[in-house]
């Protein structure tokens, strides 16, 4: 039975927390049925409509909800989730990255963001940077690796390297190849950019973060991959590929991710999916039973692996918590929400 309890200060706030309490028993249904103990929830902030972070914490803790993605430090939900057992991925924000390729800024980024809450708060991974790209911005991704290197220095300067993993997040675009997933490759020309990190990463036994969107990949070639392949709703294998049968998008595009990690040298490295989601209006295919379904089949699926990677669950973190109306970002980023 879920119990809320939560004083609210006015009803705009009121109507806000119950939609979103909303959200979050639908969410916690799906928990409850399917075994989700390998998935968690993106948080983002950019907005002007979402309730206070207290409210959202205790919603989360109330039903049940372990691991959280925060993009960035903020101060007032790190208060928030002290004490909560959440488990937290912390985002260091692309317009930090310069600054902390700095060696005593990142510890500096550390001491005022990790360890003033540690360990009543529960880092579990800390994302330096996301979706960072050679392709789209030469100029910060020259950050990255320095500051995936100094943030991690400072976590192992302070004994935490084996509970607190330090990443970064890609996203699908580095893929040069994905078709069929055992040819999966990274283009070309990213990869005097990501050979380094992810051979940092084999090094410190840290997984890679990945946000994966089949949606994406769907209105991209809506000709070939039909809609049911990516909500995860086909009856039957779409694609077979070395004796391994795809009943889905989502596992295809982690495995081409596999195979393109595989091919440069890293077999050994694991991948946590940072963010997967589906929108619920804003362009083709959107709509809240597609986003329904979507995100109902991810919590369920992801518990027994890939083909490629059978009977081992996906990390896993859901796109997102809410609309955030101040998301400067393309049109379907804007609708992404619980459903």
């Amino acid at each position: 039975m879920l119990v809320y309890e939560v004083s609210l200060p006015s009803k705009r706030s009121s109507c806000l927390i119950y939609f979103f309490f909303l959200q979050i028993c639908f969410i916690y249904f799906i928990y409850m049925h399917a075994g989700a103990e390998s998935v968690g929830v993106c948080y983002g902030m950019l907005g002007s409509n979402l309730p206070s972070k207290w409210e959202v914490i205790e919603l989360c803790k109330s039903n049940n909800i372990k691991r959280m993605r925060l993009y960035d430090p903020n101060q007032a939900a790190l208060e928030a989730l002290k004490g909560s057992n959440i488990e937290v991925m912390l985002g260091v924000p692309n317009s930090d990255l310069q600054s902390v390729s700095n060696p005593p800024n990142a510890q500096s980024w550390v001491q005022r963001n990790v360890l003033t809450y540690w360990p009543s708060v529960r880092f579990r991974y800390i994302a330096v940077g996301n979706e960072v790209s050679p392709i789209n911005d030469k100029s910060l991704s020259q950050y990255v690796l320095p500051a995936l290197v100094n943030i991690f220095n400072a976590v192992r300067s302070a004994g935490l390297q084996d509970q607190i993993k330090v990443s970064t997040a890609i996203d699908m675009t580095l893929i040069g190849n994905s078709y069929p997933p055992s040819a999966g490759s990274f283009r070309g020309d990213v990869r005097s950019y990501l050979d380094p990190i992810i051979g940092h990463l084999a090094w410190a036994k840290t997984p890679l973060l990945a946000n994966i969107y089949s949606y994406f990949s769907y209105i991209g070639n809506p000709r070939d991959i039909s809609l049911a392949y990516a909500l995860f709703t086909s009856p039957s294998p779409i694609v077979w590929d070395q004796g391994r049968g795809y009943q889905n998008l989502f596992d295809a595009l982690l495995d081409a991710l596999y195979s393109a990690l595989e091919n440069a040298g890293q077999s050994s490295l694991d991948v946590v999916v940072s963010e997967s989601g589906w929108p619920s209006e804003g362009d083709f295919a959107a709509s809240v039973d597609n986003a329904r379904t979507y995100l109902t089949k991810l919590i369920s699926h992801v518990q027994g692996g890939t083909p490629k990677r059978p009977g081992k669950a996906i990390e896993t973190y859901l796109f997102a918590m809410f609309d955030e109306n101040n998301l400067a970002e393309a049109v379907q980023e804007l609708a992404y929400r619980k459903y």
